[in-house]
């Protein structure tokens, strides 16, 4: 897309102006603390920069599936202390209990979070009335939340289309390294698309057939292909059952031109563990009491040529089973090969879905992608060639 919705840049003199922010606080916790807090650092630009200005920072998030039922576990009470850690600055937390007065109360510059926007019922279901009631509170929508995006919640889509709505700092970024992946990328197009099964990508795998050059299949779902092709997988994991589907997948890919990478040597071992005994072998070598369990090395040099002869790169999901050592060694190695591209100005990169950031942190080069997106349910819809709505009601 071309510039086509609104950023901070185009919000106008934000002094005194109640500025609410949908953000991101979705964090992991246990044992009353924050255990990654890549989430809430991610709000740091769009929240500062608002404060700075002298908005009234009003942030909205959820916290947990508390599905309408108000509950201390899922409140964002909990999430105040550490958010102030995050952003260097006070925070304050305000219940939906007396919300209006207490935003009232607020000076410009102040920073608040409101308490989780699923307390309602409502929200999930984009009730006009709880929209009415999140309305009220503000002049002004920054949705800062690509993860939440693929929902038309309350918070999400609704908002965006009751008050003048802007694209915050994250999600601007978000958008833009999109739209240079899959929307007006620079060819050739890599595509690696990992995972355990076929089934949980097939609206991935079909719309990328017809949008990039090469489409590299790794993980588990890379058996169900090799099945369709006659390869006797072992007790590899196999959607034996989704084979004419992989088939039909495969004749799409013929017919637009794009090349399918499928591993021709494997790491197979017996037992799934931590370092069994394992063999490197051919595709057709898989005995049948053997498993697939990563891309073998002469596999993985050959996509590295891929990559090499290709200026866009768009990675979701493993090669292997990365969390397992040694079924590490393909992902890090193809990893380690698109972080030197980039660097090197050949390569933009992009990936997303909560494995593969795991993945990329875990080979050590997850700063060097040209983009990295945390979101996972939207960047899979997105992937899938599907329509965003929060991100369709900023689109003017």
């Amino acid at each position: 897309m071309a510039k086509s919705f609104r950023t901070l840049d185009d919000i106008g003199d934000v002094h005194g102006k109640r500025v609410l922010v949908r953000e991101d606080l979705n964090v992991p916790f246990a044992d009353g603390a924050v255990t990654d807090d890549t989430r809430l650092r991610a709000t740091i630009p769009t929240v500062t920069e608002l404060s700075d200005k002298g908005a009234i920072v009003l942030v909205l998030a959820h916290f947990g599936r508390p599905k309408g039922v108000p509950s201390p576990e899922m409140s964002l009470a909990q999430i105040t202390r550490p958010y102030e850690a995050v952003l260097g600055r006070p925070v304050r937390y305000i219940d939906w209990e007396g919300d209006a007065a207490n935003v009232a109360t607020l000076q410009p510059g102040d920073i608040a979070v409101l308490e989780n926007t699923r307390f309602f019922g409502g929200e999930e279901k984009n009730d006009p009335a709880v929209i009415d009631r999140f309305a009220a509170l503000g002049d002004l929508y920054v949705n800062d939340a690509f993860s939440a995006a693929h929902r038309a919640h309350a918070s999400t889509e609704g908002l965006a289309r009751r008050l003048p709505a802007f694209a915050g700092r994250a999600m601007e970024a978000e958008l833009v390294a999109l739209e240079k992946a899959l929307g007006e990328p620079e060819h050739p197009v890599a595509a690696v698309v990992g995972g355990a099964k076929v089934s949980t990508k097939l609206d991935v795998l079909k719309h990328l057939v017809g949008k990039v050059d090469h489409l590299i299949i790794g993980g588990g779902m890379a058996n169900t292909f090799l099945a369709a092709r006659g390869v006797d997988v072992g007790k590899s994991l196999c959607e034996h059952d989704l084979t004419g589907t992989a088939e039909e997948i495969l004749e799409a890919a013929d017919r637009a031109n794009c090349t399918v990478h499928l591993p021709y040597d494997v790491v197979v071992a017996k037992e799934f563990k931590a370092n069994p005994p394992t063999r490197t072998v051919n595709v057709h070598e898989v005995a049948a009491d053997e498993m697939i369990l990563d891309v073998g090395p002469a596999a993985v040099e050959a996509l590295g040529d891929v990559l090499k002869n290709c200026r866009t790169l768009v990675w979701n999901g493993p090669l292997g089973a990365f969390e397992t050592t040694p079924f590490d060694k393909a992902t890090v190695a193809l990893a380690k090969t698109a972080a030197a591209l980039t660097i090197g100005g050949t390569l933009v990169s992009v990936a997303g879905g909560g494995d593969t950031v795991a993945a990329l942190n875990h080979a050590g080069v997850a700063d060097d992608l040209t983009f990295v997106s945390t979101a996972g349910g939207a960047f899979l819809e997105w992937m899938e060639g599907r329509e965003l709505p929060g991100v369709a009601a900023l689109i003017q």
